[in-house]
């Protein structure tokens, strides 16, 4: 596991790039779906987010993304040796960071006939997809593709992708461009174990070639260990934050989903 490259960690964030959220709380309609959240994610760092279903894992995702407004608490991004910037937009100085966002991988056609390129080239240039795609946009897409290597997928359908395809093609798209904070939503979800580890090995390399935040959720526990710097465990509120070990041995792990993991294993 890579160690974080900036700033003095032991003192704090200082000097170091970090999205910091501060007593985050969201009712929706009355009813109380995030109390008191708070943690820091790094630039360089993967973080995974877990937790049982109706945690609040979605709308904590949507809250960084700026997709929910009206909450309590702070949403702050710092840039290396930078002043704190709101993501709410409150009165600090500096221009929003930009969040990439890759959702649950949708279903396509297995008989659709768009193609990776097109599907690329409709959401970055708003082409239309009944139209040929102009070679000054085929270079684009191919670029991006390359950061994700997946270039030979540029004029397969999207519904011949397999999960682990399909996600290497979202990522690419929000990717574009390169983002300070990475999120992922049930990455792992239908994609198969070779696809998996590629999968992970390639978030390794992005967060180290780019240096991104890199925060993701998940139900696999047994990939923890492999590819997270930190793991939160939430359910309305953060119940344990740490390493892999700590949490998955923990017991507010055990008495959340009722298994033991952790450095003893799975019992």
């Amino acid at each position: 596991m890579r160690k974080i490259k900036h700033g003095r960690l032991s003192s704090g964030c200082a000097d170091s790039c970090c999205l910091k959220l501060e007593e985050l709380s969201v009712k929706l309609e009355g009813d109380s779906i995030l109390e008191d959240v708070s943690f820091h994610l790094h630039c360089g760092e993967i973080v995974a987010l877990i937790g049982p279903n109706g945690a609040g894992k979605s709308t904590l995702f949507r809250s960084i993304l700026g997709q929910i407004s009206g909450y309590k608490g702070k949403i702050t991004f710092s840039p290396a040796g930078g002043p704190a910037i709101r993501l709410d937009g409150g009165p600090v100085s500096g221009a929003r960071p930009l969040v990439g966002y890759v959702p649950q991988a949708p279903s396509f056609d297995r008989g659709d006939p768009v193609s990776v390129l097109d599907f690329f080239t409709a959401a970055t240039a708003r082409w239309p997809v009944w139209l040929p795609v102009p070679a000054k946009y085929r270079a684009r897409a191919a670029a991006c593709l390359a950061r994700v290597h997946g270039e030979d997928l540029l004029d397969r359908p999207m519904g011949g992708l397999s999960g682990g395809q399909l996600q290497r093609v979202l990522l690419a798209l929000a990717l574009e461009p390169v983002p300070h904070i990475l999120i992922l939503d049930e990455p792992l979800s239908g994609v198969d174990i070779e696809g998996e580890q590629q999968l992970l090995d390639m978030l390794d390399e992005l967060r180290t070639q780019y240096d991104l935040s890199i925060f993701l959720s998940t139900h696999d526990f047994a990939t923890l260990g492999r590819f997270a710097d930190k793991v939160i465990l939430l359910n309305r509120r953060v119940l344990r934050a740490g390493p892999p070990d700590e949490v998955l041995s923990s017991r507010e792990f055990h008495e959340t989903f009722h298994l033991r993991m952790g450095k003893g294993g799975a019992q």
